[in-house]
């Protein structure tokens, strides 16, 4: 008989089958990783901002995070506000909105972010889209007066278009420069003008293993390529890739929005497969969509095929025979 002291409960025997795998991550570590990788692109948005920015941001971390435990005390669940999702849920949304939004608005878009997308479907796990992307698009068809049309300029109290608006056409304005569009001096919403900043936080997550790469190389890849191929107004094969890499959301998007473990594939050709979805429908609302932006659709409805991505690219159970019809 094994000796108790190496038993999990003083004698309690637990028997599993093998292999017997150990993981160090948790919940809580991989949110406050990516909460951690977040903060290059906090420091830039105060930066060029203001504190306006940083009252957002708390703003919508605070809602959310309210709204979690408000919604699993009166579900009689355990409350699970440390683990760190409902932060990056509400650090997301606020992300997802420019400095010039009003409070209220970003308090409506954490809560619909928790409550319904998230708590509605049984919490962290269950939710079958992303909370925060899912509260954009609710904001963006209720208010579109807040997150559409021109965004507060960095360093001044004007407004102006996107670069991505005016690289399509639809407003008028000079187009910013490659570099300012890395540092992310444009203007925009909150999370998606600092290329540099977001990049920072994209390759530590991948440095430690938090996210895979598959899935933003893909996503970012395949835009680069289409843009490259049919972004240009001379004909084919006369775009500008790099602009539209470097411009909007792409990057917000790509690291930490379609890489969310819960709404995202588990295979590693799955998740190549997401990311070319994603790249795709980004750059079909970019040319030819209504809207100057697609990453947030993009990821949405690509959420949607992830249940069949995973079927598709389910790896084969060794010593199970395919029984074909």
């Amino acid at each position: 008989m094994a000796d108790k002291n190496f038993l999990p409960n003083q004698g309690e025997l637990l028997v599993s089958s093998s292999p017997h795998i150990r993981a160090k991550e948790t919940v809580d570590w991989l949110m406050w990783q990516v909460v951690i990788a977040l903060l290059p692109a906090v420091v830039i948005s105060v930066y060029f901002f203001g504190f306006r920015s940083l009252f957002i941001m708390m703003v919508g971390v605070a809602s959310a995070v309210i709204t979690e435990a408000i919604v699993q005390k009166a579900l009689g669940k355990a409350i699970t506000i440390s683990d760190g999702s409902a932060v990056v849920t509400g650090l997301l949304l606020a992300f997802n909105v420019p400095a010039t939004a009003p409070w209220w608005l970003v308090v409506i878009g954490s809560v619909f972010a928790i409550a319904v997308v998230k708590q509605t479907f049984g919490g962290l796990g269950y939710n079958f889209i992303n909370p925060a992307l899912t509260a954009r698009a609710f904001l963006l068809a209720a208010w579109p007066q807040y997150l559409a049309g021109n965004f507060p300029l960095p360093l001044d109290s004007i407004t102006g278009a996107t670069p991505l608006a005016i690289l399509k056409g639809t407003a008028a304005g000079t187009l910013p420069s490659y570099m300012d569009l890395f540092l992310g001096n444009v203007g925009g919403v909150l999370g998606e003008t600092s290329a540099l900043a977001l990049l920072v936080g994209g390759l530590y997550l991948i440095w430690q293993k938090v996210i895979d790469w598959r899935t933003p190389a893909a996503f970012i890849g395949t835009v680069a390529v289409l843009t490259w191929v049919f972004g240009g107004r001379g004909g084919l094969f006369t775009g500008d890739p790099l602009y539209h890499i470097l411009a909007g959301g792409l990057m917000l998007g790509a690291f930490f929005m379609a890489t969310d473990y819960v709404t995202s594939p588990v295979t590693p050709k799955g998740r190549l497969i997401f990311g070319v979805g994603c790249g795709v429908i980004t750059v079909l609302i970019r040319l030819w969509g209504g809207y100057p932006e697609g990453v947030s659709y993009s990821i949405l409805l690509m959420n949607l095929l992830v249940p069949f991505i995973e079927r598709w690219t389910a790896p084969r159970v060794y010593g199970v025979q395919t029984v074909r019809a």
